[in-house]
């Protein structure tokens, strides 16, 4: 999922030539409150993986067609700032891991990119790793509201990159035991998408640590009961 597809709190993209139902769910799921755009990034379909972005901003690689380029910006609300970026690591979605706050980068990207990142997407940057693993993007899934990390990823750790990130962390897997997180979700403040082996365990863990119940059914019925009360009792 993570990799055929990119997901913000200001617009999605997803892969073209996929099956009619991926692109199904994002649409009845999300159309309603943000773009989703079909494209393709390099001419190639692992759109998730080249690309990086939050609500103010994407980066994508050089490999990146003008073409491409074009039906981006026409796509993309206006506030959105969408940029082409000369890196050598060129899979910039497996490099760096952002959400509208804070990004976290691979540890050799280059300066320039780093001053990019933060200018484009509105970020401060810090060069990290988790559990050892300098695909930062790969192995975690951020929202503003929580963090998904690789599962091996130490106490010490998860507590250094809450504090940096100044959301709460867990440590998980996806897709029944999947350590590559940034393969297997996408996620915004309402809403997430997984793979479609993650058991109701690992569903679980991803409902409370990106705070999606609130955005249930269930919290909508609470509030409702509540008013009610309240009505009757006046």
């Amino acid at each position: 999922v993570g990799v055929f597809s990119k997901l913000t709190n200001g617009y999605c993209l997803v892969a073209v030539g996929g099956s009619e139902n991926f692109y199904s769910v994002f649409e009845s799921e999300l159309a309603d409150r943000i773009p989703v755009i079909h494209t393709s990034i390099a001419g190639t379909r692992i759109i998730g993986r080249l690309c990086v972005g939050n609500s103010k901003g994407l980066l994508v690689p050089n490999t990146t067609t003008d073409q491409e380029l074009l039906h981006l910006r026409n796509s993309l609300p206006d506030q959105v700032v969408v940029q082409r970026v000369e890196e050598r690591l060129s899979a910039l979605g497996n490099c760096i891991a952002c959400n509208d706050y804070i990004g976290l980068v691979h540890t050799d990207l280059d300066r320039e990119t780093e001053e990019i990142v933060a200018d484009v997407l509105g970020v401060e940057v810090f060069r990290q790793t988790i559990a050892g693993n300098v695909l930062v993007g790969s192995y975690c899934a951020l929202s503003n509201k929580g963090g998904l990390v690789h599962p091996r990823t130490s106490v010490e750790d998860q507590d250094e990159l809450a504090s940096l990130l100044q959301v709460p962390l867990v440590a998980g897997t996806i897709n029944r035991g999947s350590d590559v997180i940034g393969a297997g979700i996408v996620v915004n403040d309402w809403s997430a998408v997984c793979g479609l082996d993650t058991t109701s365990t690992e569903l679980g863990v991803v409902e409370s640590i990106f705070k999606l119940r609130d955005a249930q059914p269930s919290a909508i019925v609470t509030e409702m009961r509540a008013s009610l009360l309240d009505s009757m009792q006046t």
